[in-house]
């Protein structure tokens, strides 16, 4: 091979990188993305659609008239309307569709605009079904008023070739004073019910109290009943012991009040801060009390061995 057969070789590798790089920019190829239908009209006349991949049309003949995403969309329309109990109030909707695979034909020849379309099926099905409810039912019934926004877009837009994936009431957004209003009706109910169960536990409390103080009166008597059962013990056996020298219960009894009396003087004069007084508290109190004590017995028993004699017979 000679240099002009290899000149007319490299010439001819040339000329069709050229033509190829001509046809390629005058739009002989085209690429589609996944995900994504591409409609091709000839001369204005709808030809065909090409899907994902490497394309061929011819030029000039045949033109892109629209690249239709396949992947699920998402639009947000804002609805203000009145609720049954005359409250305005704003909802957002979210609607969720796609363009249907078989169906990209109906979807860019038979419908102009979806987003107005289905904007004005999101208002007519919201101001139909809100005023139905009051504001409190609005915020529990939302899932009713999307099953009802998506039934209606559903069966008019399945003929447009778009399917309703799924519709969402994302916001609920009463006026602001009517915000204001439920804020202060939640507080004032929560404030409610916090003092009633403030009052409950007062009265469990004054109830339990009561109970504890009842229960220590309860066992502070016991230990008086016992301590004064423990001193009469003493007292007796301090009698006994006094009787068996000689010494009568009277005498014993007087002499023990005496010693007690004494007693307690010694006790009170231990004490170094004290506001206990003692009445009478004179030298010559406690021979007074004992003769006046030693009086008052003897006259009791003399009274009472009177009681015990019998009747004396009738003359």
């Amino acid at each position: 091979m000679n240099i002009f057969d290899i000149l007319a070789t490299f010439s001819w590798i040339l000329y069709l990188v050229i033509g190829i790089f001509l046809l390629s920019f005058l739009g002989l190829f085209f690429t589609v993305k996944q995900q994504t239908a591409v409609i091709i009209e000839r001369f204005g006349k709808f030809q065909g659609i090409r899907q994902a991949g490497f394309q061929f049309k011819i030029p000039f003949a045949d033109r892109i008239a629209s690249r239709l995403s396949l992947k699920i969309q998402q639009l947000d329309v804002v609805v203000e309307t009145k609720t049954q109990d005359d409250v305005f109030v704003k909802l957002k909707i979210s609607v969720q569709y796609v363009v249907i695979k078989d169906k990209v034909y109906e979807a860019f020849y038979k419908l102009d605009n979806p987003y107005t379309q289905i904007t004005s099926y999101v208002f007519d099905v919201v101001r139909a079904e809100v005023p139905k409810l009051k504001l409190d039912y609005v915020f529990e019934k939302k899932d009713d008023i999307a099953v009802a926004v998506k039934g209606e877009l559903q069966e008019a837009m399945n003929d447009y070739g778009y399917d309703i994936v799924k519709t969402l009431v994302t916001d609920i957004d009463p006026d602001e004073q009517v915000k204001q209003a439920m804020n202060r009706i939640n507080a004032a109910e929560r404030a409610k019910v916090a003092a009633q169960y403030e009052g409950d536990a007062q009265r469990i409390l004054t109830v339990e109290k009561a109970k504890a103080e009842a229960e220590s009166k309860r066992l502070q008597g016991q230990g008086i009943a016992n301590q004064r059962r423990e001193i009469a013990k003493g007292l007796e056996e301090s009698v006994n012991v006094l009787n068996k020298v000689g010494i009568n219960s009277q005498e014993a009894s007087a002499l023990i009040v005496v010693t007690q009396h004494y007693d307690t003087l010694q006790a009170m004069g231990t004490l170094g801060k004290s506001n206990l007084i003692l009445l009478p508290n004179s030298p010559h109190a406690a021979g007074e009390m004992l003769n006046s004590m030693i009086a008052s017995f003897v006259t009791a028993n003399h009274i009472g061995n009177e009681m015990r004699k019998p009747d004396e017979p009738a003359s």
